[in-house]
């Protein structure tokens, strides 16, 4: 049994999962980060290379390697955590894809819409839905610390992006199955939280890197610049650390000010 809280962190291996995983990692929990691709002999890039910077703040990291988009990897996959550290306090809904490619809303494939809903909406309810009964099940036996799941959705749950719209729905969605589950699981003490990441400079944006530094540097963003993992990650953080215990369902934007409405 870990002395440490831990977090269950789904695709930890790269970007905003990364950042989310050090600032845990500094901040006293040990991590089980989830990622579609492992590779052992990777310490470069991935989540290899992230076990090793979590390690070196104090963590232990436990790589789990699974595709949330499986439903059937699910109960291995929470099994492997749970025969690690014994217990689960944090679930990091992190693990999200954009489309292959951008398309215009009128040309959208069903293939397109099924891999990007399987992953980012449908895999993320039914590993939320395992997890739930489990942080159940550990309330029900001991009232104290309590879980809290962590859902990262996107400024795309609310905004218009017509040229990724199998993006946005499944954002949407997943904004709704976090005010559902917050709803569901507030008799039980667990806290469920939305984060909606802006403009955030990943290797998902890069290809539309010099896109969005145009429409920063034209003020899109009153903050002015991109958003980083680690913004992501302190977020995440204060959320875990319980600094927000009356605050379920609580949305909160990392968006650098998108969210004002300005004229």
């Amino acid at each position: 049994m870990s002395k440490k809280p831990v977090a269950f962190i789904t695709g930890a291996g790269r970007g905003i999962g990364r950042g989310i995983s050090l600032e845990l990692a500094s901040g006293g929990f040990d991590i089980a980060g989830n990622d579609v691709i492992f590779d052992p002999q990777n310490k470069k890039t991935g989540l290899f290379e992230v076990k090793e910077c979590a390690e070196a703040l104090g963590a232990e990291f436990f790589p789990v390697q699974g595709d949330i988009a499986v439903l059937d990897e699910h109960k291995r996959m929470l099994d492997e955590v749970l025969g690690k550290f014994g217990r689960l306090d944090v679930l990091v809904n992190n693990a999200g894809v954009a489309p292959l490619v951008r398309m215009d809303i009128l040309e959208t494939t069903p293939e397109s819409f099924d891999r990007v809903w399987g992953i980012n909406a449908r895999g993320t309810f039914f590993l939320t839905q395992l997890v739930a009964r489990q942080m159940i099940t550990q309330v029900k036996k001991s009232p104290e610390p309590k879980p809290c799941i962590v859902f990262i959705s996107s400024i795309s749950a609310s905004v218009s992006s017509p040229l990724r719209a199998e993006y946005c729905i499944s954002k949407a969605g997943l904004s709704q199955a976090a005010a559902l589950f917050a709803d569901r699981l507030s008799e039980y003490g667990i806290n469920v939280y939305e984060i909606r990441p802006g403009i955030i400079e990943t290797e998902m944006t890069a290809p539309v890197k010099e896109k969005y530094d145009k429409l920063i540097a034209e003020g899109l963003v009153p903050q002015k610049r991109w958003g980083y993992p680690e913004d992501v990650g302190k977020a995440v953080a204060a959320l875990a650390k319980g600094y927000f215990p009356y605050s379920t369902g609580l949305v909160l934007e990392v968006s650098g000010g998108m969210n004002i409405r300005r004229l």
